[in-house]
């Protein structure tokens, strides 16, 4: 087939799933088109069925926001047309399925009936697309959609709770390429690199926003560090990062801690990893979680969200109340001090990253395609 996807480019869980699913799609023989306005950061051309297509936004004086999503949905009539795409996979709500919309309707006044599936992600759907501004904007485009799917079914319940929806919204989870994340793929996995060998490793990746709860992070692990040898690894950047990094000074653990900003390295930042840490206050999915799990390491996570459908607590790891850092370090601290049992949580784990393979989860998406076109 011969399908577009728009996303955004980020190191955001959306942009990861768009993107590695766009590349696995083309791996199949499917022509796919990214467009958007940055090439996807995990984009690889390594298929001759991958093109990226650049939104350019022009500077008007006019303007105090350049209106992306007129340029977004001109971009996407634009290619459809040149490349007779046959689906548009928009992910994430705002804007994107609004302009796929806009582009479906200019699209059909030349006489092309192009599909619209429109995958939703968490925050575009639970933090901004219920506010007043956006809602009735973005229930409308949803129900446009000629196909919706849900990342996880905690998801599925909050667009429908939130939203009035006229369409069926099917659960599709996350994916992983569990390959990607064997430390016999990985090279040069040498834990020495970042701690000595009597020390534990705990990870946190994210973008920094407030409702990553990055600030509790420091808090575990500064009640772990008392008890357990360790050291911290904090992935990625965004606008909580300063007041962390100043947390972790007041607490007199910095030097224990490692800011090692956004990195395209994650699987090889995870093969050194025993816990990882993720007290969000809310994850539509957890996709950071399943690649943790996928390089076999325990979670430590709370209970919201999606997390509980990635998460088995007892088995994969363990999850605690939203803000609960004392249960959280506590079950860190059970998993840390006693190798048997931190090794069968990392092998758990990784078997439970099965469920969400990459060979499960894109024929569903494949299907979804097709079944745009079945009467």
């Amino acid at each position: 087939m011969k399908i577009g996807i728009v996303c955004y480019p980020t190191f955001g869980g959306s942009g990861v799933v768009a993107t590695e699913l766009g590349m696995a799609l083309a791996d199949k023989g499917h022509q796919v088109h990214f467009i958007t306005y940055n090439q996807p950061v995990r984009l690889d051309f390594i298929s001759h069925h991958l093109h990226f297509h650049e939104v350019v936004l022009e500077e008007y004086p006019l303007f105090q926001y350049q209106p992306y999503e007129l340029a977004l949905s001109s971009k996407m009539v634009e290619i459809v047309k040149r490349y007779q795409l046959e689906v548009l996979h928009v992910h994430y709500a705002i804007p994107h399925a609004y302009a796929a919309y806009m582009a479906k309707k200019m699209l059909a006044e030349k006489g092309i009936n192009i599909k619209v599936v429109t995958t939703l992600h968490g925050t575009d759907i639970t933090l901004v697309g219920s506010h007043p501004t956006y809602k009735t904007a973005v229930e409308f485009s949803i129900n446009q959609s000629d196909v919706v799917t849900a990342v996880s079914k905690n998801l599925r319940e909050d667009t429908l709770r939130l939203f009035n929806i006229e369409k069926d919204i099917q659960v599709v989870y996350n994916f992983i390429d569990a390959e990607k994340y064997d430390q016999g793929h990985i090279e040069d996995c040498q834990r020495s690199a970042l701690a000595a060998p009597e020390e534990r490793i705990l990870t946190h990746v994210s973008n920094f926003r407030p409702v990553k709860r990055t600030e509790d992070v420091i808090k575990i692990f500064y009640k772990v560090q008392q008890e357990i040898p360790s050291k911290l690894l904090m992935v990625g950047d965004g606008p909580e990062r300063k007041k962390v990094e100043r947390l972790a000074k007041e607490l007199g653990i910095k030097d224990k801690v490692l800011f090692l900003g956004n990195s395209n390295e994650v699987a090889k930042i995870l093969c050194y990893t025993d816990v990882f840490l993720l007290p969000s206050e809310t994850e539509s999915f957890g996709l950071a979680a399943l690649e943790a799990m996928a390089a076999s390491t325990a979670v430590i996570s709370t209970n919201t969200g999606g997390l509980p459908e990635v998460n088995i607590h007892g088995e994969t790891g363990f999850l605690s109340n939203l803000g609960d850092v004392d249960d959280m370090a506590k079950n860190a601290i059970y998993l840390l001090k006693d190798d048997a049992v931190l090794n069968t949580f990392k092998q758990n784990a990784k078997k439970r990253t099965q469920v969400f393979s990459l060979k499960n989860i894109l024929p569903e998406y494949e299907k979804l395609y097709k079944s745009c076109y079945v009467k």
